[in-house]
This record gives structure tokens, C-alpha cells and sequence, in this order.
């Protein structure tokens, strides 16, 4: 009987023995493939945009569905606005420490010293895909497939102004002509690239430009009825034509996320694909706003808090919610746990894995408080800013606050009492407000130490940008008269030559020296029969150019005006008009260097 029980006891331990170093094979086997990881982001898409916030005019399934297969965070906070946002994600730092400080005039570009996301998974071995919206670096060195992904098809501004056929895009640092929606074509490149990469590891980046302005739909002449349809379905609903194409746009990006789940699902890559969904920024529509106040470019909840819906199946929970603060910047090391990489040395982080909250569905905040700020010409703590903790929030809303230079007192909200900030508590917890305004005055005196906050110099002549389009955004206007017309970066125009005693400059990064071909795109009518000439200037060396007349000054020419001597290093490039009468009815849109040393 003893010598029974013994076999049996030894037959035992030996079937849990081989029962556990399978387990232990199989856990190692799925540790050993890293997961894939696909992050979705939308633009100007509110938290409240969608069906799982209560809105019940909007539909979005597919965002639903993941919710209900995965865990949505619902107090997942950006930055008030674009470019920040993604500067945040791309580092795991606040925008203000990478040099980043604004979303246009050469304020939107990531600093060359910062090591982004994708760099890192792409050293892990990650192939890495990025698809839509960029907005942190127009030149050569600062473009996408320099900075870490291994293709790029997207556009590098804020917004862009076609919808159907989009022009304003390039793959890799080059341009192309499309056909077809913007929201599809982005979703179709993003597709070919999981599937071509279905057996590696890899980071694809859906970075969609819609719900952006200007709300838009199909225009073409097949597609116009399919966006059409989704458009009167709102409008059936009694939304404004304004909110009703928002919404229409949301629903089309609901759509394209249900053909890239599919085609995970397709490519059995579902229980090795974590898929998170997000946005960068608050809110634009107004129909609905779950109780929030603000909303983009506002330090209001509506502003910063954004939908943020995380799926992994057989990892994470499904159907769970946890109301832990998080940002944007948490995806840095979230990511880089997720890959099983370390956090490279030497930077300074804002952010922290939330990989444990994605994994129960639940937990406590890696945050003691979190802060956000933005003006957009010059970094301060004055006007619009905010910080917080998990009950009480401080912010201050002052558009004189930069003006004054004094201190505001800011107002203090409960979030837990009252998440919709309706109520100013600051006379009831004075010692609150004061303990909060002096953290952000410490934290902001951190993150801004030894920034200089300034467009970033252009380069010109790298190898793989020949040609370097000079923008009025970049320029410096000084003097009598000039004036920025704002038409949506490409379109976008200096106005107002009336002397010779104002001048637009732009900083250069001179890397290749020698002879350029300057060009210029401009739109010139006026009374005078003379032609306007312009002085054109890079230290010693000037051209002076004369400017045929177009047929008025919205129709624009581009033409060839001259040469100039580049010197190596940082430069100046000076426009101004040659006599002091001015050109007064001139309109200057670019400028476009062209090197001539290989030629």
C-alpha cells in the first residue's frame, strides 16, 4: 500500500513537473514575440465624440465594440492642442522640454537631441509605419523616416485642405498625387503595412487628420454620395450641417478602424496586437459634451481629456473602466515595457507605464498631479494653464495673464463633487489653491529650464532635400506695413509692402555652401505700370528681381529671380522691397531654394 501511495505521489509530481515546464515553454514562447502595436489617433475628436461617453446622437461601433473588448481609461488626458500632444507621445516629455512650443510659425518642430518612440521599438526590432498626421517637423531632419519609422505616408502640417485626393502628401520625404478619401487612404496604407510585416513585430501609427477642419466628406464626383449619406443622417437627427459633418467624419473614422481590426483578425493577429485608440486634443463639435467645460486650446476638461480605449485579447481585460489619471506622455514607457525594451538612459521622462492599469482594468494613478499650459507665441505661466490631482483642480484662463505678468489666482474646482468645473472652491480651500499654484510655478520653472523658444533654424542643402521651400510662417516680420495672411500654410501669404522699410527674415542652417537658384511664388496687381522689384539678401551676397504683374493678386506665379551665394552655417535670408515706394499690391506666398552644386 506504502509502495502504491509512493508511485502514485511520484507519477503525480512528475506529470505537474512536465504539465509546468510546458507552461513555463508555452509563457516563454509567448514572451518571446513581442507584441504588435497599433496606436490610432484622430484630431480634434472630443471625449465626448463618442457612444461609450453617453452621447447618443453619435455612432461609432467599432469604437464601442473595443471598449466592451478591452478597457477605456475615461480620464486619459492630452495637451490642449495638436503638435504638443504628439511631441508628448513621441518622447514620453512634456512638450516644453523637446523645444516644441507651438503648432505653427516653426514653433511645431521636435528638437533634433530627442529620441522618440519609434526609434526605440525600431532599435527592439519593431518595424515601425506611420500613416496620416505628423505635425512635428517639416525639413529633411526632422521628417518621420528620420526620426525612427521605416515609412511615412502622410502630411507634415497641422491640417491639411483637400479631403478627396489629398495633394498636400508624401511618402518618405516625397510627394505624391493620391485618389480617393483621405480617412480611407490612410487606413489602406496602414493595412498593407501589417500585412506585409504579419510575421515581425511592428509599430503602425494611425494618425488621421480627420475630424480636423475643414469638415469634410467626399467631394469627388463618385464619392460625393457615400459622404453625403452620412452627412443627412445627422442632419435627420436635428445637428447643425457644421456638427453633422464632424460627427459624419467621426462615423467614416469608425469605419476605418473596423477594416483595420478585421484585417488583424484576418492575419490571426489578434492575440498578439495590442490596439489603443485615441485623440490628441479636446474637443471642436458642440452638440454634445458630457457635462465637460472648454474644449480645444482650453485648460478645461473639455479640453484636455480625450477618449482613450485600449485592446489586447487574452491579456487585458475586456468590458473594464478605471478612472486613473494618465497622459499622453504614459505611452513612452508603456510602450517600451510592452516591447520588453529598457527606457533608454539619459532621458528625463514625464511620463510612466500604465501597462499594470491596461492589465487589470484597474488601480491607482502613477500621478501625483498633472500640469498643461500652452499660449501660442510665447511659453508662460500667466495665462492658460492648469494642474491637478485626483480630486482638486487649479487653472488659470487670464487672456491678459502674459500681458501682465502678475500673478493670477486661478480657480479651483472639485472634480470628484464637480467634474463639470462649474464651481470656484478656492475661497473654501485657500491653502489648496496656494499649495497647487506654487507646484506649477515649480514644475514650469523645470520644464522650460534652459529652453530658447524659437522657430527652428531651416536647413538647407541636405542631401535628400535639394529643394527647400521657405514658408511666411517661418518669417520674422519687422518694420512698416508687412502683415501675415493666414490661408492654411501652403496658401499662406505676406501682404502689405508699402516702403522699403519692412522686412521678412527667415533663419537658415546653411549645410552644403554654394550658388542657389532662388524662386518665387507671389500674386501682384496694382495701379502702377511699373514692375515692383524685391531685394533679396544672405549676408553679402543680394540679388534685386523684378516682378511681372498676375492677373490679380490671388492668381499666382512662380518664377525663377536670380542667384544667391550660400555661406556654411547659420544664416539670414532678408526680402524686402528695393525702393521706398513699396510693392503695395504684392502678395508673397514662398520662396524655394534650389541648390546648384551638383549641376
Amino acid at each position: 500500500m506504502n509502495v502504491h501511495r509512493f508511485y502514485l505521489t511520484s507519477l503525480f509530481v512528475f506529470v505537474c513537473c512536465l504539465v509546468c515546464d510546458r507552461g513555463n515553454a508555452l509563457q516563454a514562447k509567448e514572451k518571446s514575440r513581442q507584441p504588435n502595436i497599433i496606436l490610432v489617433m484622430t484630431d480634434d475628436q472630443g471625449y465626448w465624440d463618442t457612444g461609450i461617453s453617453g452621447n447618443k446622437l453619435i455612432e461609432t461601433p467599432t469604437i464601442d465594440r473595443m471598449a466592451a473588448e478591452g478597457v477605456t481609461f475615461t480620464r486619459f488626458y492630452a495637451n490642449m492642442v495638436c503638435a504638443p500632444t504628439r511631441a508628448g507621445l513621441m518622447t514620453g516629455r512634456h512638450y516644453l522640454r523637446t523645444g516644441l512650443y507651438n503648432t505653427r510659425f516653426g514653433g511645431d518642430t521636435l528638437g533634433q537631441d530627442e529620441t522618440t518612440i519609434a526609434q526605440v521599438l525600431q532599435s527592439a526590432g519593431y518595424k515601425t509605419g506611420l500613416f496620416g498626421k505628423w505635425h512635428l517637423g517639416r525639413y529633411a531632419q526632422y521628417q518621420p523616416h528620420r526620426r525612427g519609422f521605416d515609412h511615412f505616408f502622410g502630411h507634415y502640417h497641422g491640417h491639411i485642405e483637400r479631403y478627396t485626393n489629398p495633394d498636400q502628401v508624401v511618402v518618405n520625404g516625397q510627394p505624391v498625387e493620391t485618389r480617393g478619401y483621405v480617412t480611407d487612404l490612410f487606413t489602406n496604407a496602414a493595412i498593407d503595412f501589417i500585412t506585409e510585416y504579419k510575421d515581425k513585430p511592428f509599430f503602425c501609427y494611425v494618425a488621421y487628420n480627420a475630424p480636423h477642419s475643414p469638415f469634410l466628406l467626399d467631394t469627388s464626383h463618385f464619392g460625393q454620395p457615400e459622404g453625403d449619406k452620412l452627412i443627412e443622417q445627422y442632419l435627420a437627427k436635428g445637428l447643425p450641417l457644421r456638427e453633422a459633418r464632424i460627427y459624419a467624419m467621426v462615423e467614416r473614422i469608425d469605419q476605418n478602424l473596423n477594416r483595420l481590426l478585421q484585417s488583424v483578425k484576418k492575419l490571426g493577429l489578434e492575440q498578439e496586437t495590442v490596439v489603443i485608440f485615441t485623440s490628441d486634443n479636446g474637443g471642436v463639435s458642440r452638440a454634445f459634451k458630457a457635462g465637460l467645460k472648454g474644449g480645444k486650446a482650453s485648460a478645461y476638461e473639455g479640453g484636455t481629456r480625450v477618449p482613450f480605449v485600449v485592446r489586447w485579447p487574452g491579456h487585458f481585460p475586456a468590458g473594464k473602466k478605471t478612472d486613473a489619471m494618465v497622459a499622453q506622455t504614459d505611452l513612452f514607457p508603456t510602450f517600451c515595457q510592452l516591447a520588453g525594451v529598457p527606457v533608454p538612459q539619459g532621458i528625463k521622462l514625464d511620463g510612466k507605464s500604465i501597462l499594470p492599469l491596461m492589465e487589470q482594468g484597474a488601480g491607482k494613478s502613477p500621478h501625483e498631479y498633472l500640469y498643461h499650459t500652452w499660449d501660442r507665441y510665447t511659453p508662460n505661466p500667466w495665462h492658460r494653464w492648469s494642474i491637478h490631482g485626483e480630486r482638486f483642480k487649479l487653472v488659470g484662463h487670464d487672456p491678459q495673464g502674459k500681458q501682465k505678468q502678475q500673478e493670477p489666482a486661478g480657480k479651483l474646482y472639485d472634480l470628484q463633487a464637480d467634474p463639470g468645473e462649474t464651481k470656484d472652491v478656492s475661497r473654501k480651500y485657500p491653502e489648496v489653491a496656494s499649495r497647487l499654484r506654487n507646484e506649477f510655478l515649480r514644475w514650469f520653472d523645470d520644464v522650460t529650464e534652459g529652453q530658447v523658444y524659437q522657430p527652428a533654424a531651416i536647413p538647407v542643402g541636405d542631401s535628400e532635400e535639394p529643394v527647400v521651400e521657405l514658408q511666411p510662417s517661418w518669417a520674422i516680420l519687422k518694420g512698416d506695413g508687412l502683415e501675415y495672411s493666414f490661408d492654411g500654410y501652403d496658401w499662406d501669404t505676406i501682404d502689405g509692402w508699402k516702403s522699403n522699410a519692412g522686412s521678412a527674415t527667415w533663419q537658415l542652417d546653411v549645410l552644403k555652401p554654394g550658388r542657389y537658384t532662388v524662386e518665387l511664388s507671389y500674386g501682384y496687381r496694382d495701379a502702377s505700370p511699373a514692375a515692383g522689384t524685391l531685394e533679396i539678401s544672405v549676408g553679402k551676397s543680394k540679388l534685386n528681381c523684378e516682378l511681372p504683374m498676375s492677373t490679380s493678386q490671388n492668381v499666382f506665379l512662380k518664377r525663377s529671380v536670380g542667384t544667391l551665394e550660400l555661406k556654411a552655417g547659420q544664416q539670414t535670408l532678408t526680402i524686402q522691397a528695393a525702393n521706398a515706394g513699396g510693392i503695395p499690391g504684392l502678395r508673397l506666398n514662398s520662396i524655394w531654394l534650389k541648390s546648384l552644386n551638383n549641376e
